[in-house]
């Protein structure tokens, strides 16, 4: 018999359609378990206990949620489980994979999110067969750790790591881990290793609140960005997303409020750090990155925006020591380090 804790948070996994309308319902949430009854036929080997900290769509998630969903989870005592589930909606899921990956870095059992890409009642969605993989890995590996199963269209269901999630591609449902590498594939009931993890993490536990500052602010480039038009009151940090290449606009030769350069300028006087991601470490840089490095910007290095977003979250509101911040943000808590 395995014990899972199914945390229910809403999302289109736990909506419904009518008149035209998706939206979270009272009715929905036990349905995935019902379904679950219904199809798997070692049903009564596993025993669910079952919370809900919140409904929300999640595209109306701020990170206080995490704060509740951590909160909820460890007043049900995880330990005497074998695993967590936990239903989320996909816009914001790759972010809140990436903050419960960091916060329990040091669990022993493994916590998986599962989203859908359709209310359950429709017959594209693929909500059921994810929840299943997450009992599936539960049940057959038991791996500590925070994950993501999810079946894009006309695919079969991969198994991410939660701080290697992207964000759903434009236009679309489906979800890819960085790289395109994902952890292990799920087919036929039986799980095959597709990336073993490279890297060894940190092998110690690091105390951390359930707290995620909000005085972080992201950036993200496109042509024509106007930096003049940022308001850096009660701003902490800024992260600046990058190009695929790493790079972001480093001329003046469209004028000053244009220029990344200027804007590293600015806050550094008003003693703001600015960050930069997603980048890959390497030999060889662009010219406009090593310009970036050298005004002081600090690149967070071989990490995805989300995680790198997130982690800068719980640094500035778990540390007051700017070494601290920063030991914290380049050190590999939970494999988050490509």
């Amino acid at each position: 018999m395995k014990n899972i804790l199914v945390v229910f948070t809403g999302g289109t996994i736990g909506s419904v359609a009518i008149d035209g309308t998706i939206n979270t319902s009272d009715t929905t949430s036990f349905k995935l378990i019902r379904q679950f009854q219904q199809h798997y036929e070692n049903h009564r080997q596993i025993h669910f206990d079952t919370i809900q900290p919140l409904q929300v769509l999640s595209e109306n998630l701020a990170p206080g949620a995490w704060k509740t969903i951590i909160e909820a989870i460890e007043a049900a005592r995880p330990d005497q489980y074998d695993g967590i589930i936990m239903t989320h909606g996909t816009d914001t899921l790759a972010y809140t994979a990436c903050a419960l990956s960091f916060y329990f870095h040091a669990a022993k059992i493994p916590m998986l999110l599962v989203s859908s890409d359709y209310p359950l009642d429709h017959p594209k969605a693929n909500g059921l067969e994810n929840f299943i993989c997450a009992v599936e890995f539960i049940r057959q590996i038991n791996r500590t750790g925070v994950f993501v199963p999810y079946r894009n269209h006309q695919q079969t269901t991969q198994l991410h790591q939660g701080n290697r999630l992207a964000c759903s591609l434009q236009l679309s449902g489906d979800f890819f881990s960085v790289q395109g590498k994902s952890y292990m594939q799920f087919e036929n009931r039986q799980f095959s290793l597709l990336n073993p993890p490279t890297q060894q993490t940190s092998a110690r536990r690091i105390p951390l609140k359930a707290d995620f500052s909000d005085r972080i602010l992201m950036v993200k480039p496109y042509p024509g960005l106007d930096y003049a038009r940022f308001n850096l009151d009660d701003v902490d940090a800024v992260l600046h997303d990058l190009y695929h290449s790493g790079t972001a606009c480093a001329s003046l030769q469209w004028g000053e409020n244009y220029s990344l350069l200027e804007f590293i300028k600015r806050c550094e006087k008003q003693g703001i750090t600015v960050y930069l991601a997603p980048a890959i470490k390497s030999a060889d840089a662009y010219q406009s990155t090593q310009a970036l490095i050298e005004q002081g910007a600090k690149i967070i290095w071989n990490m995805s925006i989300e995680a790198a977003y997130v982690k800068l979250l719980l640094a500035y509101a778990n540390f007051d020591d700017k070494q601290e911040i920063m030991d914290f943000i380049i050190e590999d808590i939970a494999g988050e380090h490509l």
